[in-house]
Parts: C-alpha cells; sequence; structure tokens
C-alpha cells in the first residue's frame, strides 16, 4: 500500500498538462494509482488465456510471442460484430464536450483520463491498422503502431474508467465511451492483461455462485445470523426459505448485503418487509449474488454469470425473480440481457401477489427492482411506517450509474425514501439522475491497492455530498448499489466526515411497523432512536 496524501494534498489538482504530448509521455505506475494483475489460478477457472504470475510494475508482462496479434485480431472481430464500436471509432470529432465531464480527469487532472483521450488510446491503434488513412499517413492521421508500451498505457487508463457513462449524456454524437473500455478490457483479456478484483470475483461467482467464494451453507448461516439480529430489535421472528421449489418468487441480492456492513442492514431491511407483507419467496445457494463482475470482463462472461440466475428461477420452478439492490446486476439486465441470453419465457411476468399491479417493463427479463416493488407497497398503502424512526437521519440519495442512466430508475428510490425518512435533501442537479457521478470505485475498481485514485475518482460525489452536509446537516447517504455502500463509507470518511451511509431498504426496516414487534428503542443497528431510548419517559 501507498502512503496516502491528506485530504488537503490529494485535493490541489493540477490541470496543466504536461509538457510533452500524450503520445510521448509514458506511463509511470505508482502505487495507488493502478491494480494489481489477475491471479492465474483465477484466469485458469474460467478459461481466460495467458494466465501467470506476473505485475504492473515488471518490464516483462510475459505476453505470449504473437500478442500483437491476437490483440489485432481481437478487435478486427469485434468491429465485424458491434457495429456501434466502428461508429464510435469514425465518429469522434474530439469537440471536448466530454471532457470534464468524467470524475477521474476532475479528481487527477490527467489528460488522459478526458473520455474523448481515453478512446484516442484504442482510436490510435484502430487508425493505424483499420483505415486506408492511417496505413498512408500513419502518424498525421492520428494512428500509432500498436507496442508493448502503448498496451501498458491501456491497461492503466481502461481500469481507471468506472464504465459509468457519464461522458455518453454530454456527448453530441452519443458516443459511449464505457462502450469502448468495455470492449479494450476484452482486448486485454485476450492476452491475460485482467486486473485480480475483476478476475478473482469472476472465478469465485463461476465455481460458487457468489463474488466472494461462499459455500451454500455459509451463505444460509450468515442469512440467519440476520433472522437473528431482527428478532433483538424488534421481537419478530422471520424464517426465510433456501432453495424451495414452488415458492412463487426468487429473491436474489448482491453478495455485499449477506457478507459486509453497511449492506447486511439492507439485507435486514428486505427480510422485514418479506415477512411483513407474507410473500412467498425463496433463497437460492447456488445463484447467491445478482452481481455481475463479467460486464468489466467481457460481453461472454456476463452472458455466462447472467445465466446462473435464470436457470435456478428454472430449477426451482418460480414465475418471476425480484432483484436486491445492486448496480452491475442490473444494468446487464436491462441493458445486455435481451440480446446476450434472450427472453426467459419460460418465467411468468411479473404481477406483484400483494397489489396486483403487473410490472410489464419487465416481460423480456421477468425481473423487477425491489425499490419498484417497494415503492409499488407504499402506493397502495400494503405497509405501515413510522418515518419519524429515521428522524436522527438526515438523508440525501446517490443515484449508482447503473441504475439510473442505465436503468431509469429515478423516481422510485425517491419516492421510498420520502416515505421513510422526515428529512431527505437531494444534491445539485448537474450532479443527480443522469447526469450523476460515480462513486470512483465501480467496474471492479474497489480494491485497497488502488485507492488514491478511489478517492481522486470519487471526489466529485463527495463534494456534492459535502455541499448538502454544509448546507443542510445532511449526515447520510442512501444508496441502492452494493459497491456503493461498500466504497461511499470510506469516500466519505476521507472527503467528508461525519456522513454516513445507508441502503434504501435499511431505511425502509427501521421505519417498517411490524405486527407482534416490540416497542423499539433502537434502529437496526442498534443505535438509540431519538426520543425512544429505553427507559426514557416519552
Amino acid at each position: 500500500m501507498a502512503s496516502l496524501p491528506k485530504p488537503d494534498e490529494l485535493a490541489g489538482i493540477n490541470y496543466n498538462p504536461p509538457r510533452t504530448g500524450w503520445r510521448d509521455t509514458p506511463v509511470e505506475f505508482r502505487r495507488g494509482t493502478y491494480c494489481y494483475g489477475a491471479k492465474p489460478k483465477n484466469l485458469e477457472a474460467v478459461g481466460l488465456p495467458n494466465p501467470r504470475d506476473w505485475s504492473p510494475e515488471d518490464q516483462d508482462w510475459k505476453l505470449p510471442e504473437n500478442w500483437k496479434e491476437i490483440i489485432l485480431e481481437g478487435l478486427r472481430e469485434r468491429l465485424g460484430r458491434f457495429r456501434s464500436l466502428q461508429i464510435f471509432m469514425d465518429a469522434c470529432v474530439r469537440c471536448g464536450a466530454c471532457a470534464d465531464k468524467c470524475h477521474f480527469f476532475i479528481g487527477s487532472g490527467d489528460p488522459r483520463n478526458m473520455p474523448v483521450l481515453r478512446a484516442e488510446l484504442l482510436r490510435s491503434v484502430y487508425r493505424r491498422d483499420f483505415t486506408t488513412a492511417g496505413k498512408i499517413f500513419g502518424k498525421l492521421a492520428g494512428a500509432r503502431d500498436l507496442t508493448e508500451e502503448v498496451l501498458k498505457e491501456w491497461y492503466y487508463y481502461f481500469f481507471q474508467c468506472t464504465e459509468c457513462r457519464r461522458c455518453s449524456v454530454f456527448c453530441p454524437f452519443g458516443i459511449d465511451t464505457a462502450e469502448i473500455t468495455i470492449l479494450a478490457r476484452e482486448l486485454l483479456n485476450l492476452v491475460g492483461c485482467n486486473i485480480d478484483w475483476i478476475a478473482a470475483p469472476v472465478a469465485n461467482c463461476y465455481r460458487t455462485g457468489n463474488h466472494l467464494g461462499i459455500q451454500p451453507h455459509a451463505f444460509k448461516d450468515m442469512i440467519d445470523f440476520c433472522t437473528e439480529d431482527i428478532e433483538k430489535v424488534t421481537g419478530v421472528k422471520v424464517e426465510p426459505t433456501f432453495n424451495r421449489k414452488g415458492a412463487e418468487v426468487l429473491f436474489i441480492t448482491p453478495s455485499g448485503d449477506v457478507f459486509a456492513d453497511p449492506g447486511t442492514y439492507t439485507l435486514m431491511g428486505y427480510l422485514m418487509l418479506f415477512h411483513e407483507i407474507g410473500l412467498d419467496y425463496t433463497f437460492s445457494t447456488y445463484a447467491s449474488d445478482g452481481g455481475n463482475f463479467g460486464l468489466f470482463t467481457s460481453h461472454e462472461m456476463m452472458k455466462r454469470l447472467n445465466a446462473k440466475m435464470y436457470a435456478e428461477a428454472g430449477r426451482l420452478g418460480v414465475k418471476w425473480i425480484l432483484g436486491g439492490e445492486c448496480g452491475h446486476m442490473w444494468r446487464v439486465i436491462h441493458q445486455y440481457m435481451g440480446t446476450m441470453n434472450g427472453p426467459a419465457d419460460f418465467l411468468e411476468e411479473p404481477v406483484s401477489p400483494i397489489t396486483g399491479t403487473r410490472f410489464e417493463h419487465a416481460r423480456s427479463t421477468k425481473m423487477i427492482h425491489i425499490a419498484e416493488f417497494t415503492a409499488d407497497l407504499i402506493r397502495h398503502n400494503k405497509v405501515k411506517l413510522d418515518p419519524g424512526r429515521n428522524n436522527h437521519l438526515k438523508v440525501t440519495f446517490h443515484d449508482p450509474r447503473n441504475t439510473s442512466r442505465a436503468m431509469g430508475l429515478f423516481e422510485e428510490p425517491r419516492y421510498v425514501l420520502r416515505s421513510v425518512c422526515n428529512h431527505f435533501r437531494e444534491m445539485p442537479e448537474n450532479t443527480i439522475r443522469e447526469q450523476t457521478f460515480c462513486c470512483g470505485s465501480g467496474a471492479g475498481l474497489n480494491t485497497d491497492e488502488y485507492l488514491e485514485m478511489r478517492l481522486r475518482g470519487g471526489f466529485p460525489r463527495a463534494n456534492a455530498v459535502r455541499y448538502v452536509h454544509e448546507k443542510y446537516g445532511v449526515n447520510t447517504v442512501a444508496c441502492v448499489c452494493a459497491i456503493d455502500r461498500a466504497v461511499l463509507p470510506t469516500l466519505m470518511d476521507y472527503w467528508v466526515p461525519g456522513v454516513g451511509v445507508a441502503g434504501l431498504h435499511e431505511l425502509v426496516g427501521n421505519a417498517l411497523v411490524m405486527q407482534g414487534e416490540n416497542d423499539r428503542t433502537t434502529d437496526l443497528r442498534g443505535n438509540p432512536l431519538h426520543g425512544r431510548e429505553e427507559g426514557e419517559d416519552v
């Protein structure tokens, strides 16, 4: 681990470009600004090529002898398969509309983190080998040869992109730099140049059904621990089922909700809600994670990992799938599944058994988001809520990039928040909804060795939180993404001390009035409820 600069030092960002041009400025693999290379066992587990021990700091990356041919042939094949890639390579006029929209450029000042220039890293090689002008005029046409230095530059900067697509919102031509990043990472994978924080979760998920590699019995044990904690707080015993055939609904949530705070409190909220409404649901201990790190690896890998959820739905004979608070799970479902895995026609179109609402937008995927499910329950007055139980929290909402720009889930979480909290404030308009800033650690970058760049990438989001913290006293950021819940606490502690992080359904669980519950004196974390402390005369 590199020594971490203090916030005042890290905030002193130099936006002056280097004296040398970007082609002539070598990449410096400095600790804290790059991720460790993939371990061979994790590449081998899913059949990815060139598994070996290596480090990005090494001079020799142990590439195959014909690595250049592999990369160029891979690019040729993808240009033929994805018409969008060809358009993205040819359409950019370098207008710079995206330049200051990337949180990594804002946080680092590095010109190669401008989306236009990050894409140029790949586009310049495309011009050299796949355009007539590049073949004839070379550098004059913006072309350059693919060398080991160029490959290392790809690794460094395409893993400084969280594929958040904020840049695409502002591009007048609709170029999606995130798709360029996805394809560039696919090319790097062809020669074994992945990062381990992506390769390990992918291997684990393929092997055991979740990113942490947890076995079925441990998955059940963790959920049982949560039910015990619920009983301590509420006096109500909830009893989820596992691998139960014939249940109406299969519930799948990201593993971060099961194995990591503060996600576990969100899981408690799910369990309480399902118990209270009498939902006929089951967990699967084999498809025990809805997240999909395949999105950060290749189209083929996300297809493979997405398929496990539907295989389990078929095996268990459920009617439809309810998904928890996750980001990349929902981006894969909404943006890619229809053409990758095809429609899940063996399941039924989701219909709430409590309200009768038919979720027609899920006609193909047969899977809906927990936020829209809960919002529908509240709208139909099917749950009793006491928002005063969250009065100790002054809340703002962080739109995860994947549920906002990729899914359009804007109003449902806010509707739920306003129903369970009395103190809710929005961050500035140009930092939320379609224009939301990323947490700075998505797309597989939430690893400790990368902490400096995570804090730089998360600086714009933290700055927006600081605004509402100072103006309105906001002390909690609510979100509907497991990665956000995992990484935002570190970001807040560094940039905005005093602000905590909570999942949406943790706040639902706090406010939910359950039949037969005790007179609650604490929230789900055990913190005293203001004015309701045990023994206090209220």
